[in-house]
């Protein structure tokens, strides 16, 4: 049976090279055999184009009606755009209170502190998960105790931004004993990825980026407004900061255990002069594996029920949308399982 790509929940990864179009009320992808398979619009959330893929104005204009965001990666497997339909979901006193916030240095700190509070410590859990099963990371949880304390005390962006650089550091250094498999992963690098865990973590970061552009779609929030990294031209920069949040929680927990049960090896791999990025076969399973961890469920302390990996992302917005009109401190995700 010709396998498209892998449909899960209300996302689909397309890899085959072909045509995606609108026929009727659905999207349809069509090979150059002339295969076709119908996405089904009304339960599609998102479309990610692995493949390359020939489309028309007609498609763009009704994925805009159904609120449908296309991410396009290429062939290597690297980020390269999202196209998201016009936003319905607007608030003109939101987007005011939002560039307040950013103008206000004070309050945009205090974010920018909350934000590196709880990526840091949900990058401390991780090594206290591994730490409590044998492997040795005592030093490195002290030195990020220290470091973390130092955060609340920093007077500018730049300055929290150095010290969370040095805790990245101390945490990469402890990824060569995390994980089991050889690997010689000295620093990251990400332009190119030079190893399978500099491609694995360049890869999956660009999910976290698009899921959490994603989410934030639903809400009033502009994605263009940020508080921890400088808001850019050419980037939507508060997906930056909330991604570096659940990197810890859905991404690097994810590469741990991919690598460890030996579900992605040097196999999965392709080498091209300096750098190194994953064939089909790899990104198919990762992706999979990345679907399972959005929709994993947690039981919530304030709300009392079970919410997925992907939806505490959404609650994190609405965290911050609680800060920016006054209404309650904000405070960062933080893992407690």
């Amino acid at each position: 049976m010709y396998k498209w790509g892998d449909l899960l929940g209300e996302t689909f990864y397309i890899f085959k090279d072909g045509t995606l179009r609108r026929k009727d009320n659905n999207v349809i992808i069509q090979d150059f055999d002339g295969n076709e398979k119908n996405l089904k619009a009304e339960v599609t959330d998102e479309i990610y184009l692995f493949g390359e893929i020939s489309l028309n104005t007609k498609l763009l204009n009704f994925l805009s009606q159904k609120g449908i965001i296309m991410h396009v990666f290429n062939y290597y497997g690297f980020y390269s755009g999202s196209y998201c339909p016009r936003e319905t979901n607007i608030s003109g006193y939101l987007l005011v209170e939002q560039v307040k916030s950013y103008l206000d240095y004070n309050r945009r700190l205090d974010l920018a502190k909350e934000i590196l509070l709880a990526a840091s410590y949900n990058i401390y859990r991780n090594l206290r998960y591994y730490n409590g099963r044998g492997v040795d990371l005592n030093e490195p949880m002290q030195e990020i105790r220290a470091l973390r304390k130092r955060i609340d005390h920093g007077n500018s962006i730049s300055e929290i931004m150095g010290i969370e650089g040095n805790i990245r550091k101390i945490y990469y250094s402890t990824w060569n004993d995390i994980i089991k498999q050889e690997i010689n992963f000295e620093k990251r690098v990400k332009r190119p990825p030079d190893n399978m865990i500099n491609t694995l973590i360049s890869f999956v970061n660009s999910l976290i980026y698009t899921t959490v552009l994603s989410e934030i779609y639903k809400t009033q929030l502009n994605p263009t407004i940020s508080f921890l990294h400088e808001p850019g031209t050419k980037r939507f920069s508060l997906c930056l900061d909330i991604s570096e949040i659940f990197k810890p929680l859905i991404g690097d927990r994810m590469i741990f255990s991919l690598l460890n049960k030996n579900q992605i090896t040097e196999d999965d791999f392709e080498k091209q002069s300096n750098f190194l990025y994953l064939k089909e076969k790899g990104k198919k399973k990762v992706l999979m594996e990345y679907d399972k961890r959005l929709a994993q469920t947690v039981r919530h302390k304030e709300l009392g029920r079970d919410v997925s990996y992907r939806y505490l992302i959404r609650l994190e917005c609405y965290k911050l949308i609680k800060y920016i009109i006054n209404e309650k401190k904000y405070t960062g995700f933080q893992i407690w399982w």
